[in-house]
C-alpha cells in the first residue's frame, strides 16, 4: 500500500504528492502569510515600498526591526515571512548587484536581479537536506521605467503595478484594485498604501512604526522621514480603509 495524506509526503522537499504538490513549499507560503504586511506601488515618477512593523512591545527599539533593505542606489526590497531567511537573500542580491556593476559598468536591471534571486529560491525546492526559504520579497526599482516584482517561496515571480505580501495581502489588494490608477503622483501613491496598511492594522498607524522608501530616476533610493509620514497620516485622517469593508466581510 502507498502512504496517504499530507504527512506521508511532507517529510522531504524532493517528494511530490500524487496530485503534484510540494507540501514544504506550501508550508513556506504559510510562513509568509503570517508575516508583516508589506506593500509596493508604482507611480508616475517611480516606485515605493511601505511596511507597518506592527511592533508588539514598547520595549523594542523600532529601528532595530528591518523590513525594507537597500540593494543598490536604484533597488529596494521589502520582505515578509522569516526575516532571517530574507537577510540571506538580501546579501545575495547585494553581491549580485555589485558584481554586475563591476563586470558591465552599469546598474543591474530589476528583472535580471529578480530572476537571479528566484533561481536561488527555486534551487532550495529541489535538493534534499535543505528547505525552501520561508519568505516572499517585493523587489522594486527603476531602470528606464519603475518596476515592481513579487517573488514566491517556490521561486516564481510576477510583475505588478501595485501589490502586497504578508498577513494582510488580500485586504490590501482589494483597496489597490479599487483605487489604483496609472500615472498616480507620489502623494497619491503614499496615501494609497497608508489606507491599505490601515485597513489591516490591529491598532492605529503610527509614523514611528512605519517604514516607507521611494525610488525614482532623480533621487534614487530615499527613505521617507518620520515627519513626512506623519503629515501623510494626518492628510488621510480617519478614512484609512477600515470602513471600506463590505458588510459580509
Amino acid at each position: 500500500m502507498y502512504p496517504t495524506g499530507p504527512a506521508a509526503y511532507d517529510r522531504a522537499i524532493t517528494v511530490f504528492s500524487p496530485d503534484g504538490r510540494l507540501f514544504q513549499v506550501e508550508y513556506a507560503r504559510e510562513a509568509v502569510k503570517r508575516g508583516t504586511t508589506a506593500c509596493g506601488v508604482t507611480y508616475n515618477e517611480g516606485v515605493l515600498l511601505a511596511v507597518d512593523k506592527s511592533i508588539s512591545s514598547k520595549l523594542i527599539v523600532p529601528r532595530s526591526i528591518e523590513k525594507i533593505f537597500q540593494i543598490d542606489e536604484h533597488i529596494g526590497i521589502a520582505t515578509s515571512g522569516l526575516v532571517a531567511d530574507a537577510r540571506r537573500l538580501i546579501e545575495d542580491a547585494r553581491i549580485k548587484a555589485q558584481r554586475n556593476k563591476v563586470a558591465y559598468g552599469e546598474p543591474i536591471s530589476i528583472q535580471a536581479l529578480t530572476r537571479e534571486i528566484c533561481d536561488i529560491k527555486q534551487a532550495y525546492t529541489q535538493y534534499g537536506g535543505a528547505r525552501p526559504f520561508g519568505t516572499a520579497l517585493l523587489i522594486a526599482g527603476v531602470n528606464e521605467q519603475p518596476c515592481l516584482f513579487e517573488t514566491d517561496p517556490s521561486g516564481a515571480f510576477t510583475e505588478y503595478t501595485a501589490t502586497a505580501i504578508g498577513t494582510g495581502k488580500t485586504d490590501v489588494e482589494k483597496i489597490f484594485e479599487k483605487d489604483y490608477k496609472t500615472n498616480m503622483t507620489k502623494k497619491e501613491a503614499v496615501e494609497l498604501v497608508l489606507r491599505g496598511l490601515a485597513r489591516v492594522a490591529e491598532k492605529k498607524l503610527k509614523e514611528e512604526y512605519l517604514e516607507i522608501i521611494t525610488i525614482d530616476s532623480k533621487r534614487k533610493y530615499q527613505e521617507m522621514k518620520k515627519e513626512e509620514i506623519a503629515k501623510y497620516l494626518k492628510d488621510i485622517g480617519d478614512k484609512p480603509g477600515k470602513e471600506e469593508k463590505s458588510p459580509e466581510e
